[in-house]
């Protein structure tokens, strides 16, 4: 087992030496795609590609273009300016969405509609409602672990971190506790067909939009401290809140709630283990009651392998330069946030990982208006979890060679398939 300097994903820099242009979207780019990326910031900082689903896009790959594209009001979140092949039409986004009614959220909306629809779902996530919370997502994180501990293996995603998330939303958009494994079967389906056939997906979508109507009709007979009943108040006084909005933002709430925190776990745990040391430290850190060295560490996470790969689409209104390259009014735009957290030019040592790391404005949940309202939650989730984790099952190892793991396909996200753990039984202790 390896520390960071020795960490195959050090292999970046040598891929950027290397003249040859890197293939993208193959597994063994999805297992390791930082090499590649390190190419691109060198060679080809944006750059147009074809996707796998056959729409042609720009990557942007450098920090400072990044954090330009992110913020510029010319680059749309509205899908309807995609201005692509007839053929490509519909193959932006999540599946099964316009066909569900689920287009009015966050990610596909420009101001004013995104302003007016963020400030009404702002109140479920201001600092003192995720502190309330905070108890809750203890409780899900002992009882997820309850009940492996005594077996001394897991497999981390599906019977942790996967769950974890799911309850928590579901608690918070007020789904009763009857329902919630509806809601995990659902959110399994997309997670599982992520990349690959997307009837699946759309399948799950619909489900889950018919079961989101059913309840917004019974949360405005019998309304409650949650969520939904929050989103049907404001409806009712006067924010003219719709019946679709109110449905797609649940929806967009769960979907792009849930898989975060998944990969934010996920991908935090698998690479605690491979760098001993910096984990080491930190259960140091944990056992004599510190938290500064978690909160840090958390960001670093989310900056070295972060769960969200690329920030969803964007799409040219007008004509635009971008690191030197002219975008054509209707290109669909991808940031790549995995390439622009390891750009060297704006993180020193970007390709190791150090939890301590203080100067670390990480794009890991955006940036400007589009910044993840979701994030302090977020947050809250992957610091409990890991912490719980750690102090646990101090001994956590993985039970199959690296090499063996597998990584879910897709654009948007980066996540583990799997990450099957060994450890010493609680009750052998």
């Amino acid at each position: 087992m390896s520390d960071a300097s020795e960490n195959p994903q050090n292999s970046a820099a040598k891929c950027a030496r290397n003249s040859a242009a890197p293939s993208l979207f193959t597994w063994e780019f999805a297992t390791d795609p930082y090499p590649a990326y390190a190419w691109l910031r060198e060679h080809a900082p944006v750059h147009r590609t074809e996707l796998p689903s056959g729409v042609e896009a720009w990557l942007v790959t450098r920090y400072g273009d990044a954090r330009q594209a992110l913020a510029d009001a010319r680059l749309s979140k509205n899908p309807t300016h995609h201005a692509g092949p007839e053929h490509t039409r519909g193959r932006t986004g999540i599946p099964g969405e316009r066909k569900a009614e689920l287009m009015t959220h966050l990610l596909n909306i420009d101001p004013p509609d995104h302003t007016r629809l963020r400030r009404l779902v702002s109140q479920a996530f201001t600092p003192r409602r995720v502190a309330e919370f905070a108890p809750r997502v203890q409780e899900l994180t002992d009882r997820l672990i309850d009940g492996f501990a005594e077996r001394g293996s897991a497999d981390l995603i599906h019977e942790f971190a996967f769950p974890l998330p799911i309850y928590a939303i579901c608690d918070l958009l007020g789904v009763p506790p009857e329902d919630q494994d509806d809601f995990r079967d659902w959110a399994g389906m997309m997670i599982r067909h992520a990349g690959g056939p997307r009837g699946g997906v759309a399948r799950s979508v619909k489900k889950m939009r018919g079961y989101l109507a059913d309840l917004i009709h019974r949360k405005r007979e019998n309304p409650g401290d949650d969520l939904i009943s929050g989103l049907i108040r404001a409806s009712d006084h006067g924010e003219h809140l719709s019946e679709n909005e109110a449905a797609a933002m649940a929806f967009i709430i769960l979907f792009a709630g849930f898989e975060t925190t998944v990969n934010l776990i996920g991908n935090g745990m698998h690479t605690l283990i491979r760098n001993p040391a910096q984990r080491e430290r930190l259960q140091r850190s944990l056992a004599a009651g510190e938290t500064g060295l978690l909160a840090t560490g958390v960001e670093e996470l989310l900056r070295y392998d972060g769960p969200v790969e690329m920030a969803t689409w964007r799409y040219a209104t007008e004509p635009l330069t971008l690191g030197g390259q002219r975008i054509a009014a209707g290109d669909p735009v991808l940031v790549v946030l995995a390439a622009a957290d390891r750009d060297p030019a704006r993180f020193s040592d970007a390709d190791t990982l150090d939890l301590a790391r203080s100067d670390n404005q990480h794009l890991g949940y955006g940036h400007g208006i589009h910044y993840c309202l979701g994030a302090p939650l977020a947050r809250l989730e992957g610091r409990t979890a890991l912490a719980t984790l750690l102090t646990r099952l101090p001994d956590v190892r993985l039970s199959e060679d690296v090499s063996d793991l597998r990584w879910r396909g897709g654009l948007i996200m980066r996540g583990l398939r799997t990450l099957p753990v060994r450890f010493t039984p609680l009750s052998g202790r």
